[in-house]
C-alpha cells in the first residue's frame, strides 16, 4: 500500500509521464504557390508523390539496377545499418536494468602456523542485487534508448532515400552530358564543313584568309567543348561508381529521350512531411528522447532503494572451520536519498531542459527546411518546362536560319560572320534545351526526395 501511494505521487510529479507532440509547432503554409508570389499552396490532398515506391518513380531497367546495387554496396547505408544494431544494443541493456545483478565467485585459502597443519576454507559466493525503480530513473532511460532507436532507423532511411534520388540524380546527369556530347557532334560536322567550305571560297577569291580563319576557330572552339564534355562524362562516372561501392568504371545507361518521370505531384497536406520524412520524424524522436532525458534528470532527486543479498556454500561460518561446508545467506535493504550534491542534481536537470529546448528548435527548423525544399523542387520543374518548351520553339527557327544562312552565303549574299552567329546559337540553343530538359528531371528527382520518397 505504502509503495503504491508513493507511485501515484511521483505521477503527479510527472516523472512517469509520456511524450506527447507538442501543439504549437509550426506545419501550415510549408509550401510556396507556384503561380503566386506572396501565397502559400494550400493541399486538400490526402496522398503524396513521396508515397509511391522508386521502382514506380525510376521506371528505366539501368537505374533501377544501379539502384538496387546501391542499396546493397553503398558504405554509408551499411554503416547506417551498424548504427541501429549498436542502438539496438544500448536499448537491450536499459530494458535489462529493470532485473536484479547477479555475480558468483570461488574462494579457497590455505593458512599453516608455525609449521603446524594447515587449515583450509572455501567458499562459493552468490551475489544479488536489485534497484527498484519507483521513481521512474529506469523506465525513462529505456524509453529515450527507444527514442533513440527510433531516431537512428530514421537516418537509415535518410541516408537510402539520399542514395537513391543520389543514383538518379548521376544517371540523368550522364544522359544530358551524352545528348550534349551528341549535339556538339554534329555541331563539329557542321563547323568543319563551313571551314572547308570557306576554305574553297578563298581559292576563289570570294573570302580572305581572316574569314577562312575565323571558320576555323570556330571549329577548334567546337571541338574544345567536346573534350571538356567527355571529362564530365568521366568524372560523373567515376562519382556515381563511389556511389554505387565500386571502383571507378564506364557506367551501362539509355538515352536521354528515353526516360518517362511523372508529370502531375500531389504533395499532400503539410502534417505529412512530419510522417513522411525521416529526417523530420528523426529530429521529433530526438526531441522525445530529450524529454524523457529531463525525466531522467528529476528522478535522480529521488531516493534510490536497493535490494542487495548474498548466499554462499561455505566452511567458514565466521566463528570457526565445519566440514562438510553450510550454506550461509543474508539480506540487505538499504535506501539513498540525495540531499546536498554541490548542485549537479540541478545543473544536470537545467542541461536537460535546455537540450529539450534545442531538440524542439531542431525540429521546427526541420519542418520549415521540407517545405522549403518541395517549394524549390516545384519551382524548378515548372520554370524548366517552360523554358523547354520555349528552347525547342528556338532551336526550330535557328535550324533553319542556318541552312538559310549557309544557302545565303554560298549565293554570295551572305557574309561567314552572319554563318558562324547563326551556327553558334544554334549550338547554344540546343545545349540550353537539354540542360533545361535534365533539370526538369533532377526537380522530379528533388521533390520525389523532399516528400520523403524512397522509403518502400
Amino acid at each position: 500500500m505504502t509503495i503504491a501511494t508513493v507511485a501515484l505521487l511521483m505521477s503527479s510529479c510527472g516523472i512517469y509521464n509520456k511524450y506527447e507532440r507538442p501543439d504549437d509547432v509550426k506545419t501550415t503554409g510549408l509550401v510556396r504557390d507556384i503561380n503566386s508570389l506572396t501565397d502559400t499552396l494550400a493541399v486538400s490532398d490526402t496522398t503524396s508523390f513521396g508515397n509511391l515506391p522508386w521502382r514506380s518513380v525510376f521506371t528505366d531497367p539501368q537505374l533501377q539496377t544501379l539502384i538496387e546495387q546501391g542499396l546493397n554496396n553503398n558504405v554509408d547505408l551499411l554503416n547506417a545499418a551498424l548504427n541501429v544494431k549498436m542502438v539496438e544494443a544500448q536499448l537491450h541493456a536499459a530494458r535489462l536494468a529493470f532485473l536484479p545483478q547477479l555475480t558468483i565467485g570461488a574462494q579457497g585459502t590455505a593458512v599453516s602456523w608455525d609449521h603446524q597443519k594447515a587449515t583450509q576454507t572455501y567458499s562459493f559466493p552468490l551475489a544479488a542485487s536489485w534497484n527498484l525503480d519507483l521513481f521512474g530513473n529506469l523506465l525513462n532511460q529505456k524509453r529515450s534508448a527507444q527514442m533513440s532507436l527510433l531516431a537512428t532507423k530514421d537516418y537509415q532511411t535518410v541516408v537510402q532515400t539520399n542514395i537513391i534520388c543520389g543514383i538518379a540524380n548521376m544517371y540523368y546527369t550522364l544522359l544530358m552530358l551524352d545528348r550534349q556530347l551528341e549535339i556538339l557532334d554534329g555541331m563539329e560536322e557542321l563547323t568543319k564543313n563551313t571551314w572547308e567550305l570557306m576554305k574553297l571560297q578563298k581559292e576563289l577569291g570570294r573570302y580572305r584568309e581572316t574569314s577562312v580563319q575565323s571558320a576555323y576557330s570556330s571549329y577548334l572552339s567546337v571541338k574544345a567543348q567536346k573534350e571538356d564534355m567527355k571529362r564530365q562524362i568521366r568524372e560523373t562516372e567515376n562519382s556515381l561508381s563511389l556511389l554505387l561501392g565500386q571502383p571507378a568504371q564506364q557506367i551501362q545507361r539509355s538515352k536521354l529521350d528515353e526516360q518517362s518521370l511523372p508529370e502531375e505531384f500531389s504533395t499532400g497536406v503539410g502534417l505529412q512531411l512530419l510522417a513522411n520524412r525521416a529526417d523530420v520524424h528523426a529530429a521529433e524522436m530526438q526531441l522525445a528522447a530529450c524529454f524523457y532525458d529531463v525525466q531522467t534528470a528529476r528522478s535522480r532527486f529521488y531516493p534510490s532503494i536497493t535490494i542487495s543479498g548474498t548466499g554462499a556454500y561455505t566452511n567458514s561460518s565466521g566463528m570457526g572451520i565445519v566440514n562438510p561446508g553450510k550454506i550461509l545467506a543474508n539480506a540487505v535493504a538499504s535506501l539513498a536519498q540525495p540531499i546536498f550534491m554541490r548542485g549537479q542534481l540541478t545543473a544536470g536537470l537545467r542541461v536537460a531542459k535546455a537540450q529539450q529546448e534545442q531538440a524542439y528548435n531542431t525540429w521546427q527548423n526541420t519542418i520549415f527546411k521540407a517545405g522549403n525544399e518541395v517549394s524549390n523542387a516545384l519551382v524548378l520543374y515548372n520554370s524548366s518546362n517552360e523554358k523547354a518548351r520555349i528552347e525547342a520553339e528556338q532551336v526550330k527557327v535557328l535550324t533553319k536560319n542556318v541552312e538559310d544562312t549557309k544557302a545565303l552565303m554560298s549565293q554570295s549574299t551572305s557574309t561567314y560572320l552572319e554563318v558562324i552567329q547563326a551556327q553558334s546559337a544554334l549550338l547554344n540553343a540546343q545545349i540550353s534545351k537539354v540542360s533545361d530538359d535534365f533539370y526538369k528531371m533532377q526537380a522530379v528527382v528533388n521533390l520525389y526526395q523532399a516528400l520523403g520518397g524512397g522509403r518502400k
